[in-house]
């Protein structure tokens, strides 16, 4: 993850033709997220306690992820910045707080990943599969969600993990078994 921010208006035309108009809907994603871009590198985040983490595929089997939970402004603007790796099995957890829509990037994040957008009630509401390191492109979610989870690309495709999956973690009232 990079940056996050309230959905934003339709973004076609961002690319480098259009160089004012991406650096205003970049800008406007910062400023909506209420976060002021620091320029200092996010430390590798060793040390900060892991939290398990299930996801229900519809076929029953139960995939187990060790993630970092990103809560506050800081640790939601920074996410998996300037990170070189993630260990397999890991992953982090954006939690806004309620639902909403989200937009995100992979700005500064050179670990390639699947994002899974998640509802209040825990349920994966769209995936984003193979982000690409450092693209600028927004990845808006597909309606209001509560969560984002970011784990390594391809993980999603390997565990046949699918829209409609249910996540167990606290924050959905629920946890894992």
């Amino acid at each position: 993850m990079s940056r996050f921010a309230p959905s934003l208006p339709d973004s076609p035309g961002l690319d480098r033709r259009h160089g004012c108009r991406r650096r205003a809907v970049l800008a406007t994603v910062t400023l909506m997220a209420g976060l002021a871009p620091t320029g200092v590198p996010a430390a590798p985040s060793r040390g900060r306690r892991r939290q398990p983490l299930a996801i229900v595929t519809r076929a029953g089997d139960v995939r187990r992820f060790a993630v970092e939970l990103a809560r506050t402004p800081r640790q939601l603007s920074r996410g998996l910045m300037f990170r070189d790796a993630m260990a397999p099995g890991h992953g982090m957890l954006f939690d806004f707080g309620r639902e909403r829509p989200v937009a995100m990037w992979m700005r500064n994040t050179p670990i390639p990943l699947d994002m899974l957008f998640i509802d209040a009630l825990g349920r994966i509401r769209g995936i984003a599969a193979d982000a690409v390191p450092f693209s600028e492109a927004v990845i808006l979610s597909p309606g209001p969600v509560r969560a984002v989870l970011e784990l390594n690309a391809g993980t999603v495709r390997r565990l046949g993990i699918a829209t409609g999956d249910r996540v167990l973690h606290g924050i959905f009232g629920s946890a894992t078994r």
